[in-house]
């Protein structure tokens, strides 16, 4: 029996058709590789630019004789009390929109009734849930421009207070602790 000698494959001859195998991948993974660091920079205008106001607080307050309304006038100029300590020298950009203001309501009963706090005004009647005497309730509304009427039921006593609504709308981009 003879034996039959095999003669290796020269040792380029392997690794260059390997390497012609992995040269279009590899052209193929640094173009990808390019457009995703090209689409990772992102662009200039973001979704979220302008970023909404923040809401806009309003205290309210319910006794015997009236509804207590502070402050009586909101959006008219920046919100002093809307600052953060650490951006209350930094001005808020303005935001040019005609959107309705987000307004929460804190009321509290400061008499011995049950009642519930009413806004009403530009074609809106608004409710809060029950307010027990002497205690508080929260109300959010998503209130436009213009004057409402601020009540409270099941107390014809109570002088209705006063809230006015202005066109003033600031972005809260300088607020860096905003949930």
């Amino acid at each position: 029996m003879g034996s039959r000698r095999v003669i290796p494959a020269a040792r380029g001859a392997r690794s260059s058709r390997i390497g012609q195998l992995r040269r279009p991948g590899a052209a193929a993974a640094g173009v990808v590789t390019v457009l995703l660091l090209m689409v990772g920079c992102g662009a200039e205008s973001h979704v979220n630019d302008p970023r909404p106001q923040p809401p806009t607080r309003v205290s309210v307050a319910i006794n015997g004789d009236e509804v207590l309304v502070q402050p009586r006038r909101i959006a008219f100029g920046p919100e002093p009390t809307q600052q953060l300590p650490q951006n209350q020298n930094v001005r808020q950009p303005p935001v040019r929109s005609k959107q309705p203001l987000n307004v929460v309501l804190v009321a509290t009963n400061l008499t011995g009734r049950d009642s519930r706090l009413q806004i009403r005004g530009r074609g809106r009647k608004l409710s809060s849930r029950p307010l027990y005497r002497n205690a508080n309730v929260t109300l959010q509304a998503i209130l436009p421009t213009g004057v409402y009427e601020v009540s409270a039921e099941n107390m014809p006593g109570a002088e209705p207070g006063r809230l006015v609504v202005g066109p003033y709308r600031s972005s809260s981009e300088n607020d860096v602790l905003l949930p």
